[in-house]
């Protein structure tokens, strides 16, 4: 398997340009593979797209990844405005796409039940994929119709692949129909092996596989020790388990835990720092000397 390891850019990176351009030069520099923007319209991080689009502007090789809330975007819009990144970026996006945060201040802000979120998922990423890839599209669906819509410029990678997260029953479902990778965050390396024998049972059903390399987590680590903060963080997600089993402590642990989902099947992974680093560039030197030896 080909293992790549990128970090994920939490608020700590949202301070001003220069703090966010110095953070993914660096992540580049040292030979990490890509960087993640989370969607979270309601938090102190970058807009996605926003911040995709200027770290290209800043980078040469670094690729530029993104869990993409769908819901409630204009698809059409959101299209063609992944389709110019990746483009503009000489084909470096990557892309997950989720439903969004299950939360009181994301819920507003979204505008869309968590009951039809799934069915947002179901219809948009089958829209996008022809929109990328045909010259006239036509659809009739639950939350859109066109008719004939051609959709310029295209993406450069062909086809633009995209990804899903979730560990939901219908998640992994949808994974195994729909995607053309899995990302998810907060389940153990069992868990993780359960979800791609999952996935892949559900493509089989539809007559389809999910790549073997395409399977890959999300993953907060510590320094010292578990902050109080990320501990709630995981008892709001995962009531009744130990943070333990999901946040490494130290660069020694973050790399047993990925070798513990390297010997599961995983092999793309994202690292996020469990609290905000006082220096980016320090923290990315630290974790690149104990993380990147795995990197294939």
């Amino acid at each position: 398997m080909k293992i790549r390891i990128g970090v994920g850019l939490g608020a700590g990176g949202a301070s001003d340009s220069a703090t966010f351009a110095g953070a993914v030069q660096s992540m580049e520099r040292l030979g990490f593979d890509s960087l993640w923007l989370s969607e979270v319209l309601t938090g102190a991080v970058v807009d996605p797209l926003a911040g995709l689009a200027f770290a290209g502007g800043v980078t040469k090789k670094l690729k530029l990844g993104t869990t993409m809330t769908v819901t409630g975007r204009n698809p059409i819009r959101m299209a063609k405005e992944l389709a110019t990144i990746d483009r503009f970026t000489n084909g470096r996006l990557l892309l997950v796409f989720v439903p969004g945060l299950t939360d009181r201040f994301e819920d507003q802000a979204l505008g869309v039940p968590v009951a039809e979120r799934g069915g947002w998922l179901d219809e948009v990423l089958p829209l996008v994929r022809r929109l990328w890839s045909e010259d006239q599209v036509s659809h009739v669906g639950q939350h859109f119709s066109y008719e004939g819509l051609s959709l310029m410029p295209r993406p450069l990678q062909q086809p633009l692949e995209v990804w899903l997260g979730g560990t939901a029953r219908s998640a992994l479902r949808r994974a195994g129909r729909l995607s053309d990778g899995w990302l998810p965050s907060l389940c153990t390396p069992a868990e993780a092996a359960a979800g791609r024998t999952a996935i892949q049972a559900a493509a089989a059903e539809v007559g389809r596989q999910v790549d073997p390399e395409h399977f890959g987590i999300s993953m907060a680590y510590a320094h010292a020790e578990i902050s109080p903060a990320q501990a709630a963080r995981v008892a709001k997600r995962r009531p009744g388990l130990d943070p333990a089993t999901l946040i490494p402590v130290g660069m020694a642990g973050a790399r047993q835990m990925l070798e513990r989902y390297v010997d599961v099947g995983f092999s793309k992974f994202v690292l996020r720092p469990g609290e905000t680093p006082a220096s980016w560039p320090a923290e990315l030197e630290q974790l690149a000397e104990g993380v990147l030896p795995l990197q294939t």
